[in-house]
């Protein structure tokens, strides 16, 4: 029994040098590490531990006065933006008509074929075809792939022009299909009288398949704009 004693009596005294001298070389080596690498263990006091100095924090939240002022600005801003009106949205439906065999057009032959299908010279310097006798309501319209695009009148004579583009704007004066179907006819008027080659916006040659699906695109683009 005495034996036992002595034997757990040792074992004790082993264990707290043991706990000791991995304590002494904890702290050792904490000492001999960076101020900046140590760990800083959180309290509920300060959030830092006890003799390490805590680096100041930034300041995240505002004076209250200022934050009041921002929102304010911020409300002002939303209530202007609600009471302007939201500009619709807009398609733009293109054609091509160009020479054969990379040709041109003499120009006084191509204003008079323009002028033939009721179209007139008129904004930008373009041809346009209005819905009556009010400018203001523009169906169709029809520019010179010359850049800028306008025609210069007093010198359509000189002038050899490549091809033009036809394109309308919706929502415009008419109904959408209504649009669509009175631009294809003065295009196909004029590639008739012009011997020209119509093309879609791609430049591809324009299909009949291709014509009904870009007028089914323009008939629900009408459709979703009357709904939103």
């Amino acid at each position: 029994m005495d034996g036992l004693r002595w034997l757990l009596l040792i074992s004790g005294v082993i264990l707290i040098a043991g706990i000791y001298v991995y304590s002494r070389r904890q702290r050792k080596r904490r000492e001999q590490e960076p101020d900046d690498t140590r760990r800083i263990e959180p309290t509920l006091a300060d959030g830092v531990e006890e003799g390490v100095a805590a680096e100041p924090v930034p300041e995240l939240v505002e004076d209250n006065d200022e934050i009041d002022d921002e929102i304010d600005e911020v409300a002002e801003v939303e209530e202007d933006a609600a009471e302007t009106p939201r500009e619709s949205p807009q398609k733009i439906v293109t054609l091509r008509l160009v020479a054969r065999d990379k040709g041109s057009f003499k120009g006084d032959e191509l204003i008079l074929s323009l002028r033939g299908i009721g179209m007139r010279h008129g904004k930008f310097g373009i041809f346009h075809r209005f819905d009556g006798s009010d400018e203001d309501r523009t169906i169709f319209s029809a520019a010179s792939l010359v850049e800028p695009g306008s025609f210069d009148l007093a010198n359509i004579k000189d002038q050899q022009i490549p091809g033009i583009s036809l394109f309308l704007v919706l929502p415009g004066p008419v109904e959408a299909a209504e649009a669509f179907d009175l631009m294809m006819t003065a295009a196909r008027t004029l590639t008739q009288s012009l011997g020209g080659e119509l093309l879609d916006e791609s430049g591809s040659t324009l299909s009949i398949q291709r014509e009904r699906y870009m007028r089914e695109e323009v008939i629900q683009f009408e459709h979703s704009n009357k709904v939103a």
